[in-house]
């Protein structure tokens, strides 16, 4: 019972997140909520930023996801505006580095998790990016040991020609990091690690396989949006609806995140996957109206998120009963898919 008490609770919260407009490309209070767009790469041996650009960026500027580390001690993707490089994924590193370029244009409550002064090099081939580091990577506190590992490792494979991360320093390839001892697979780091992990209630991790979820995050009067981490069963083989429940449930009650979902709500049918796009049939608990048969951003937001996360999913179609005729807070219909934006959290807080 405490459970769905708590879980009644944050969904009160949560709505004043639909108020205030949270959205998948700005955090903040606006009153238009921008659709979520087609992700798009250039495929090169060195990652290329999408030509799609989010209105902040400029002709001198290229939209980068930075993970960064919230007030909280979550790491979550910021999209900034870094000045154009040959080299936007040694960029992007170079802009994770305490105290270096990225320190003008932190939001407020963010910080970035390398160590200062940290020296970078990258090398990229065959879909696996090596980093190279200088000996002042090796000064962090132990608590930030994973922030760091899933920092870079996430930061790095927003770009498609990279799907692994090897760490060195100074040259010589790590196998366990250096203040804490968390071992670093040989074979690289990469997504399937997780991110921001959440092992609340698993009595057995081996027996477990991990699955990332997107709940919502406070800062101020301004959201965003959180990768966790979930130890799911390994009985458990349909990890579209697993990934729903997660969601719905909520994160841990110790969490300072929120799910926009209403405790109630449910899938009435198993998940269909047809080239990509998975069809969802939910029961009406799902609408934040009835009447108008809308669907709140931040459900459908949440629900892009984590779904395309999973392997084989590009897109997300959403239904009431079996009826499609949905429509978003705008009003716009919801009958064709809807895909993965282009960045994370953009905006400023």
């Amino acid at each position: 019972m405490a459970k769905k008490t708590t879980a009644i609770a944050i969904t009160v919260l949560a709505s004043s997140v639909y108020l205030s407009g949270c959205g998948l490309f700005s955090v903040g209070q606006k009153d238009k909520i921008d659709p979520p767009q087609n992700i798009s790469y250039t495929k090169q041996t060195e990652p290329v930023a999408s030509k799609n650009m989010d209105a902040k960026a400029t002709k001198n500027s290229v939209m980068t996801e930075l993970y960064l580390v919230d007030r909280n001690g979550y790491v979550v993707s910021k999209t900034l505006p870094l000045p154009k490089s040959s080299s936007v994924a040694k960029q992007a590193l170079e802009y994770l580095v305490n105290g270096g370029p990225v320190e003008d244009m932190l939001p407020n409550g963010f910080r970035a998790v390398l160590p200062a002064n940290t020296d970078v090099s990258l090398n990229i081939k065959d879909g696996t990016a090596i980093a190279d580091f200088s000996s002042q990577f090796k000064n962090y506190q132990a608590q930030d040991e994973q922030r760091i590992l899933q920092s870079i490792t996430w930061t790095l494979t927003q770009f498609n020609s990279i799907k692994n991360v090897q760490i060195q320093v100074n040259g010589k390839p790590l196998t366990a990091m250096p203040v804490n001892g968390t071992p670093i697979n040989p074979d690289g780091l990469s997504r399937a690690d997780g991110i921001n992990v959440d092992t609340s209630g698993v009595t057995d991790i081996t027996n477990t396989h991990p699955l990332t979820v997107y709940y919502i995050a406070q800062n101020g009067k301004d959201y965003y949006y959180v990768p966790v981490t979930k130890r799911v069963p390994n009985t458990q083989t349909d990890d579209i609806s697993a990934a729903v429940n997660e969601l719905i449930q909520g994160p841990d009650l110790q969490s300072t995140l929120v799910s926009g979902f209403l405790p109630d709500a449910a899938l009435i049918s198993k998940p269909k996957v047809v080239n990509g796009n998975v069809t969802l049939n939910f029961n009406k608990s799902i609408l934040d109206n009835f009447d108008h048969k809308m669907i709140s951003d931040d459900v459908l937001n949440a629900l892009v998120l984590s779904l395309t996360e999973q392997q084989g999913i590009d897109s997300v179609t959403v239904e009431v009963d079996g009826n499609n005729h949905l429509v978003n807070e705008e009003g716009k219909s919801l009958t064709k898919p809807v895909t993965r934006p282009l960045k994370v959290n953009t905006g400023s807080f």
